[in-house]
């Protein structure tokens, strides 16, 4: 099959594409795999002469993260009975309800925030899917958010490929360098709400 999209399948680092988009799929569903260390480690071979090309590396990261977005999102949908039940446990009904206004009002910024900060995309997914909000808008903000996070975490594997020639090299960079910035992210968000949460009980 080779010549389809460009790509000479019989290419050994052909299997560089179902690799990404395996990993960022299985990572965005189940969160055992860091798919933005995945996408940069694309990326830094792509730039380093590895023979990928990044512009598929962006496309298969971004299919790959929301195709998992809409199968955490369905969960929520599938399961918002108990999903509800949970929220409403730990919430009040005036936040509750407060919740759902702000899905309708800017669900897609929501959504695009889950998506970027680290361990924030499945809580905002399956509370969407829980508080029925509308697959269509759901799509449309999950594909913006996948492919500014695929973009920004190629960035900074390009980065990395393009101070180092050889692949490995640049991969292993890339990967250290990605979950730097994202323990950092995490990190920080976490002091935020920390400080949100200490400005409400004073």
């Amino acid at each position: 099959m080779s010549g389809f999209l460009g790509i000479d399948w019989t290419h050994p680092s052909s299997i560089g594409y179902p690799v990404i988009f395996g990993g960022v799929l299985l990572g965005s569903i189940v969160p055992v795999v860091p798919t933005g260390a995945v996408v940069g480690a694309g990326a830094a071979i792509a730039v380093s002469g590895g023979d990928l090309n990044l512009v598929l590396v962006v496309v298969v990261s971004t299919v790959g993260a929301l195709i998992g977005d809409l199968v955490t999102f369905g969960a929520g949908r599938g399961g918002r009975g108990t999903l509800v039940r949970f929220f409403e446990r730990r919430q009040s009904q005036e936040k509750l309800a407060g919740a759902r206004e702000k899905f309708v009002e800017r669900g897609w910024l929501l959504v695009v925030i889950g998506r970027m900060v680290p361990a924030g995309r499945i809580p905002v997914l399956l509370a969407a899917g829980a508080l029925d909000y509308p697959w269509r808008r759901l799509v449309l903000a999950a594909s913006g958010a996948c492919l500014l996070w695929a973009v920004a975490y190629a960035l900074l594997g390009v980065v990395s490929g393009g101070l180092f020639d050889n692949p490995l090299v640049a991969t292993v960079i890339a990967t250290f360098l990605i979950l730097i910035v994202t323990l950092v992210v995490g990190l920080v968000g976490r002091r935020r709400e920390k400080a949100r949460e200490h400005a409400r009980t004073h």
